[in-house]
């Protein structure tokens, strides 16, 4: 009687598994795990599920707010700037008005009297 799974079959079996398994890691290592080691030494960041090296961005870049300051000191900073700035605008308005205000003067002088 003839026995499929004979010693020589099994080893054969044996051996393709391992030689597919072997085959495998180094996929897995050349596909996913070293791109991300590659992307890490260059002090990036990896998301490994997509595959991504991305560029980390500071918070200070995105807010606009220098590194160290809280976010309430930036907020007052900008409020004060605001009222600065609400300042020189109702000034100078102020300052336009007072000029429309003369050159009506000046027209009204210079007008011929009916």
């Amino acid at each position: 009687m003839k026995r499929f799974l004979t010693f020589p079959r099994l080893a054969m079996l044996f051996t393709a598994l391992f030689g597919v398994l072997v085959i495998g890691i180094f996929a897995v290592q050349n596909y996913w795990v070293s791109p991300g080691e590659r992307c890490e030494a260059d002090g990036k960041w990896y998301d490994m599920e997509t595959r991504i090296c991305a560029q980390p961005i500071s918070i200070a870049q995105i807010t606009g707010r220098p590194i160290g300051v809280s976010r309430a000191e930036a907020s007052a900073e900008k409020n004060r700037e605001l009222v600065r700035i609400e300042g020189e605008l109702a000034a100078r308005d102020r300052a336009n008005a007072e000029e429309v205000a003369r050159q009506k003067a000046a027209l009204a002088a210079a007008r011929p009297a009916t």
